[in-house]
């Protein structure tokens, strides 16, 4: 009997998890796990918290050692990409020139920083924060810069600039928006991050617009701002977003959008590749419409569902989104969703000058979209269960 053939490209968490899961549904056929960086895949939410605090290293967030891999009989190919997928001949091609086949195939190509395309982008002293390397390499940072420039409050920004001012250096974050995370979590939410870290002494300059990165002899010096102003830096982190690496599966003609686009079973449109993690544009059963979120909670549990539906099992992936962040003393947790067209009014609990509190936000039906705890703990069950039932809530009972 011919032995099934499971290739997987992308060498992350999501990658991982699914190797693992094919094995969990007993399949005994070859998995080939194809990865860009020289690395066993990792998990990244460490990368802008726990390692740059110096708390772990890179050994403590490696999902599995090379044991595993061996002995779950996973071929492993570091340091390469799947340059082509041949969807005829059902072959992937890689940068020797050489292809292997597959019966199915899985993309879990993640995503990349978004650039600047300024002047003095391209300086030595510019970051971005993406692997490992980027993480040591900041981390090497805050114990020889004095001064950082952040440009962009996401995510990533204000997760760094809270290791950065921990480990005592002066930063500055240069954000166009009126608020941080004003796309996550709009006005209201994003004014308790910019408190926060206000709090802390970071420089926060909203509603800029950044002109050019100076340089000097090659080497960063600073931010010039659009009205001149220039601030003053050692080193300029660029945090802007990040790119779906979805370049792969438009080329072999799968549909693509702001992702590739899948099913409720994470199937693309060619039904013997699956896609997940950052790249998975996502029916969701639950909300009834396409979502694309870069969260470690997508890379963690689709790969389960994928794994089924390369078995041919019946499988639907239904989860809410989650993500979670730790900044300074604070620690929150994210559920559910609110579409960027979606209508919400933001209810809180409990006390947001001191840091320790939920908010809801509620349609205009007083359904609740999505939920989050700050400093307050084993509350996500219930928010989830308040988001699943869809029945209007009283905001005085929240």
């Amino acid at each position: 009997m011919t032995t099934s053939r499971f290739v997987i490209a992308g060498g992350g968490l999501a990658a991982a998890k699914l190797a693992e899961a094919l094995h969990a549904n007993d399949f005994d056929g070859s998995v080939t796990l194809i990865g860009a960086e020289e690395h066993l895949p990792y998990e990244r939410p460490p990368l802008s918290k726990e390692h740059l605090l110096g708390k772990k290293a890179l050994a403590d967030f490696t999902t599995y050692p090379a044991q595993w891999y061996r002995d779950h009989h996973v071929e492993v190919l570091p340091g390469t990409t799947v340059t082509a997928v041949d969807r005829s001949t059902k072959t992937v091609a890689l940068p020797d020139g050489t292809t292997l086949p597959y019966d199915k195939l899985a993309l879990a190509t993640g995503s990349r920083p978004r650039l600047l395309r300024l002047p003095g982008a391209d300086a030595a002293g510019v970051h971005v924060l993406r692997t490992i390397e980027d993480s040591d390499t900041l981390l090497e940072l805050f114990g020889a810069a004095r001064r950082l420039a952040v440009i962009g409050a996401g995510w990533i920004g204000l997760e760094v600039t809270a290791a950065a001012r921990t480990a005592g250096v002066e930063v500055t974050v240069l954000e166009a928006e009126s608020v941080p995370l004003r796309a996550a979590l709009g006005p209201e939410m994003g004014a308790v991050f910019a408190q926060l870290h206000r709090d802390h002494g970071v420089d926060l300059r909203l509603g800029v617009k950044v002109g050019e990165i100076t340089t000097a002899d090659g080497r960063a010096t600073g931010v010039r701002l659009d009205d001149g102003t220039h601030v003053e830096a050692d080193a300029v982190l660029v945090a802007i977003g990040a790119r779906p690496n979805i370049e792969l599966a438009a080329d072999a003609g799968l549909a693509v959008g702001g992702g590739v686009l899948v099913d409720e079973s994470l199937a693309t449109s060619d039904p013997d590749i699956v896609a997940v993690g950052d790249i998975a544009d996502h029916q969701h059963p639950v909300l009834e419409q396409r979502i694309r979120v870069e969260h470690w909670a997508n890379a963690l549990n689709q790969p389960a569902v994928a794994a089924l539906t390369m078995l041919g099992q019946p499988a639907v992936y239904d989860r809410l989104p989650y993500f979670f962040t730790d900044q300074y003393d604070l620690g929150m947790e994210y559920t559910g969703y609110v579409g960027p067209t979606q209508q919400a009014r933001v209810v809180v609990r409990g006390d947001v000058g001191a840091r320790e509190f939920v908010a809801y936000w509620l349609d205009p039906g007083d359904r609740v979209l999505a939920g989050m705890n700050v400093n307050v703990w084993d509350v996500t069950d219930k928010i989830k269960q308040l988001i699943l039932s869809g029945e209007p809530v009283r905001p005085d009972d929240l």
